[in-house]
């Protein structure tokens, strides 16, 4: 089942002699449950073509269809309820609210959503993210990794349609990121999470399912690990 496509979508800056094609005729297709790693150098348009997925942008044209819906078509009050309950965003930046503890951080979007968290669901992830002992603890109290880990889960409990991924351990070492990614994957695999995150590191792609390549606005290469036997399960 697709449960997200681009249709020739297109970001376009500038105008005349300044014009820069950002995004230019991007088609993808992602499966419900994959785990996609989009890759390119700095100012390739992987950030544009993410931010555009998750409704942070308008496209100059094309289509954006998430679970069936066509989101580029909705309105501003349309897209901030949808983009709420259907997408989870994790940034490089932690984003967690520093007067919360751990708990309070990862329950804050069901709650802004006027539901009740699901406590089993929940318990969960929390112990896939091996979070048990941290959730009385307040974000300045845990390290890079376990605050990336909080977010991972905060992400997670509305049970987004898709959890989109920005340079997710771009702050962290490389033995913490690492471990955050392969909780990433675990989750990937554990809750059926369609997941679609952007990296410059090769290494760290590799943990994906498929990799989309991006250059200069464009798809320059779209590869399925498994079908290649890169990755085992």
């Amino acid at each position: 089942m697709i449960i997200l496509e681009t249709r020739n979508l297109k970001k376009i800056y500038g105008e005349a002699e300044t014009e820069v094609k950002a995004l230019n005729d991007v088609s993808i297709c992602v499966e419900k449950g994959e785990f996609v790693a989009i890759v390119g150098t700095s100012g390739s348009g992987k950030s544009t073509l993410l931010h555009m997925i998750g409704g942070l942008d308008n496209p100059t044209s094309g289509t954006i269809i998430v679970d069936r819906q066509k989101i580029n078509e909705m309105n501003s009050d349309e897209l901030t309820i949808f983009r709420r309950r259907n997408i989870g965003f994790v940034f490089q930046q932690y984003n967690l609210v520093p007067m919360l503890t751990v708990w309070e951080n990862i329950i804050l979007p069901v709650k802004m959503d006027g539901k009740t968290p699901e406590k089993m669901y929940l318990d969960e992830i929390v112990k896939t993210l091996v979070l048990e002992k941290k959730l009385n603890n307040f974000p300045n109290e845990l390290s890079g990794g376990q605050q990336q880990r909080v977010a991972i889960a905060r992400a997670l409990a509305s049970k987004p349609k898709i959890l989109l991924a920005d340079e997710p351990t771009g702050n962290l070492d490389s033995k913490t990121s690492q471990d955050v990614l392969g909780l990433l994957k675990v989750t990937s695999q554990q809750f059926h999470q369609t997941i679609v995150m952007i990296t410059h590191n090769e290494e760290i792609a590799q943990l994906a399912d498929r990799i989309i390549r991006i250059e200069d606005g464009k798809i320059v290469s779209d590869s399925n690990m498994m079908k290649q036997g890169v990755i085992s399960w």
